[in-house]
């Protein structure tokens, strides 16, 4: 049923849960999985605040700490897959719009499914504007599943 899936992670909880839905999938139907991570600065200065002990960001990171970031979460998720038994079989991290990247990348791959988390570390004004998942879903032209 399923040849690719790609898998759009943010290292939130539960995009590690949408993850290991994943490789259950890919299990089950012998599929291949691609990890994209698409860093936004405002995510990444949170959690470097959060990190440091200061509760909110003094400042926005660089792009070198932004790529650095997104990939300990790339790292992470081929932790993840490793352990629930599957390999990755790319991992990208791109720039931009994380909805626009993950349905460009999906159709360019020719997946078959698009695996995201519900609600990851999307901004305040996702509650507003929408989530990545809900535009994902608009976006794809291939199945969507949106995990918690």
């Amino acid at each position: 049923m399923f040849k690719t899936i790609v898998v759009g992670i943010d290292g939130s909880e539960i995009s590690d849960n949408a993850l290991r839905v994943a490789c259950e999938l890919a299990q089950k139907f012998a599929a291949e999985i691609h990890l994209i991570h698409v860093p936004q600065p405002q995510t990444v200065a949170f959690a470097m605040g959060a990190l440091t002990g200061y509760h909110t960001a003094t400042s926005m990171p660089t792009s070198d700490e932004v790529k650095t970031a997104g990939n300990k979460i790339l790292d992470a998720g081929k932790a993840i897959a490793k352990t629930g038994g599957v390999d990755i079989a790319q991992a990208h991290l791109k720039s931009g719009d994380p909805a626009n990247q993950i349905t460009e990348y999906a159709e360019a791959c020719e997946a078959d499914l698009i695996v995201t988390g519900r609600r990851g570390l999307g901004s305040l004004g996702a509650l507003i504007q929408g989530s990545t998942s809900q535009a994902v879903n608009h976006k794809a032209k291939c199945a969507c599943l949106s995990v918690t």
